[in-house]
C-alpha cells in the first residue's frame, strides 16, 4: 500500500509540473521507473500472431498508438482509432488491451473500470463451422456447456457475445486454422478480483476438455 500511495504521488506532483492528464503523466513515471522492452509478454500475446492478424507488430502499435496519443484516451476511443486503421474486430479488443498493458493503464488481467478478465483458448480438430455451431446450436451447447448462458450478439464463425449465469459477460472469438481445425479464443470479463481469474480459467479448461470429447 505505501508503495503505490508513493506512485500516486509522484503522478500527481508531476500533473502540477507539466499540466498533463492523470493517463499521460502516470505513463512518463512508469517509463522512468520501469521501461517495458518485452511488448509482447506485457500484452500477453506474441508478434507472430499479433502480425499475422492486424498487419503490425507490437512495436508498431505502439508507435502508431502513441502517435495518436491514445495513452490519453478512454479504452473505447482506442479500440475505435484501432478499428478504423482497418483492424478485425475481435483483434481490435486484443489490441487495444494489449496497448494498455504495455503502457501500464491497466494490470495483465485488469480492465481499465479496475475489474478484471481472464483470458482462455484452446484448439479443436474440427473446421470452423463445426466449432462455431458447438457454441451457437443451443441443444448442442448443453450438452458440454454446464451453465445457463444468453447469447447477446453473434457474427457467424467470427465471434459471439455471452452473458452468464452470474452476470459477468463472455467475448468469443473463432478463427480457423487450415480447412481441418479451428481455434476459439475466450474473454471471460468482470471478474471482481485476481483470484477469480484463476478459477474461471480452470472452469473453462473443464468445459473444454467435454466439448473436446463431444466433437471427437
Amino acid at each position: 500500500m505505501p508503495i503505490q500511495k508513493d506512485f500516486k504521488r509522484l503522478v500527481r506532483s508531476r500533473m502540477k509540473k507539466t499540466g498533463e492528464a492523470y493517463t499521460a503523466a502516470r505513463l512518463q513515471v512508469l517509463k522512468k521507473r520501469e521501461p517495458i522492452v518485452n511488448y509482447a509478454g506485457a500484452a500477453g500475446m506474441s508478434d507472430v500472431v499479433v502480425k499475422k492478424q492486424t498487419g503490425r507488430t507490437w512495436a508498431e502499435w505502439v508507435r502508431t498508438l502513441d502517435e495518436a496519443r491514445a495513452v490519453e484516451m478512454p479504452h473505447r476511443e482506442i479500440a475505435r482509432f484501432v478499428s478504423s486503421l482497418g483492424t478485425p474486430s475481435w483483434w481490435t479488443q486484443m489490441v487495444t488491451v494489449g496497448y494498455e498493458r504495455i503502457r501500464g493503464l491497466r494490470e495483465k488481467g485488469q480492465r481499465r473500470d479496475g475489474l478484471y478478465e481472464a483470458g482462455k483458448s484452446r484448439t479443436f480438430n474440427v473446421p470452423i463451422e463445426t466449432l462455431y455451431d458447438a457454441f451457437a446450436n443451443t441443444q448442442t451447447r448443453r450438452r458440454w456447456l454446464q451453465v445457463k448462458v444468453t447469447v447477446r450478439t453473434a457474427a457467424q464463425n467470427k465471434r459471439m457475445r455471452l452473458t452468464w449465469d452470474d452476470d459477468t459477460l463472455v467475448e468469443l472469438g473463432f478463427t480457423a486454422k487450415g480447412s481441418a481445425k479451428s481455434v476459439v479464443a475466450v474473454v471471460h470479463q468482470r471478474m471482481p478480483n485476481k483470484s477469480a481469474i484463476d478459477a474461471i480459467k480452470k472452469i473453462w479448461a473443464e468445459h473444454f476438455d467435454r466439448l473436446a470429447q463431444l466433437l471427437a
